[in-house]
């Protein structure tokens, strides 16, 4: 049986979020957290990012592009999206904050009247921001069995 690789701009919306719950969860796993996606939004999270030491429980609203939305405020949840290739998991209202000081975003129409703001390209500004949320994997060291350290050869 062969594999034919797919690709993300064929897939419809609800395919794409599946493919990138799967994206990100790989690259979560590398971070220590295991995740849950939720069949219909819990509290406004896509999905449950639960951490190996028991203690760190995220509720995650996975997204496209860096979204803010007024109804995700005081939720305590964290948006999760691909820019550029890499990963981000940022609290949402911790840049949100951050947002309205720095940005015009809370006068436009589409938060006024939308409830929400999207944004198609990230400034330097908001990378530089966004830089301590990027989920960044280091490469994993081999050893000389061309095997992972720490991963059997099994």
């Amino acid at each position: 049986m062969g594999f034919k690789q797919v690709h993300y701009g064929e897939l419809n919306s609800r395919q794409q979020e599946a493919y990138n719950f799967q994206k990100v969860s790989g690259v979560l796993a590398d971070f220590g957290f295991t995740t849950i996606r939720l069949s219909d939004d819990w509290q406004g999270a896509d999905f449950i990012a639960q951490h190996i030491d028991g203690k760190q429980f995220l509720k995650v609203q996975l997204k496209g592009r860096c979204t803010l939305a007024q109804k995700y405020e005081g939720k305590d949840i964290y948006i999760c999206f691909n820019d550029s290739g890499f990963w981000y998991l940022v609290p949402h209202d911790e840049l949100l904050s951050w947002v309205k000081e720095n940005m015009r975003v809370a006068s436009t129409a589409s938060w006024t009247t939308g409830g929400l703001y999207s944004f198609p390209t990230l400034s330097a500004a908001m990378r530089a921001q966004l830089e301590p949320y990027k989920l960044v994997v280091e490469p994993p060291a081999v050893q000389a069995d061309g095997h992972a350290t720490g991963q059997s050869a099994g």
